[in-house]
């Protein structure tokens, strides 16, 4: 995955100012089609020039506040993995601890896997693969290469139920709930 970031040299003018690997990004040896890339984060609105750098490394939520921003690149494994991970022996609680590790805010919801809840407006498109966004109420709706969903802040869970994993970009803005 590569993520090149531009911004303003001294005199104004345009530069490069990285070009390589997201400097944060989480994987789990168990589940080898899982990762997750924030690509930029921003804690409060956004300025021109960006003064404060690139802070995502040193974020130390996920989860955003108000005016906050996230971008973020997740490549959701089949269900399947998990059965074969447990089947070799992996430790869920393990695998789980890893996921909090590298998502730092992200609340699963311990008896309900993989449903959780974000103050945020986010914007998802399916890059690759399909997976199925679930509400509160059980309801799914099956989303495929190219799709957009804007996800209000509801409560949900993505589930891929397919056999090859899910590439979906999201941007994030931090909002207040009411």
């Amino acid at each position: 995955m590569r993520r090149i970031v531009t911004g303003f040299n001294e005199e104004g003018k345009s530069v490069f100012i990285s070009d390589g690997e997201p400097t944060r990004s989480c994987t789990i040896e168990e589940l080898p089609s899982f990762r997750m890339a924030e690509v930029w984060a921003t804690e409060a609105q956004p300025t021109i020039p960006n003064v404060e750098g690139d802070i995502t490394e040193k974020i130390s939520s996920l989860v955003l506040g108000p005016a906050g921003t996230r971008f973020r690149l997740s490549r959701m494994y089949p269900e399947q993995e998990v059965m074969e991970a447990l089947q070799r022996g992996a430790d869920a609680g393990v695998m789980l601890e890893k996921f909090a590790c590298g998502a730092p805010g992200i609340e699963m919801e311990p008896d309900n896997p993989g449903m959780h809840t974000t103050d945020s407006i986010d914007y998802g498109v399916v890059i690759s693969g399909e997976v199925y966004l679930e509400l509160d109420d059980g309801a799914e709706v099956l989303l495929k290469t190219g799709d957009c969903v804007v996800q209000n802040g509801t409560r949900h869970a993505w589930r891929n139920r397919g056999s090859v994993p899910c590439l979906m970009a999201f941007v994030m803005i931090g909002a207040t709930r009411r």
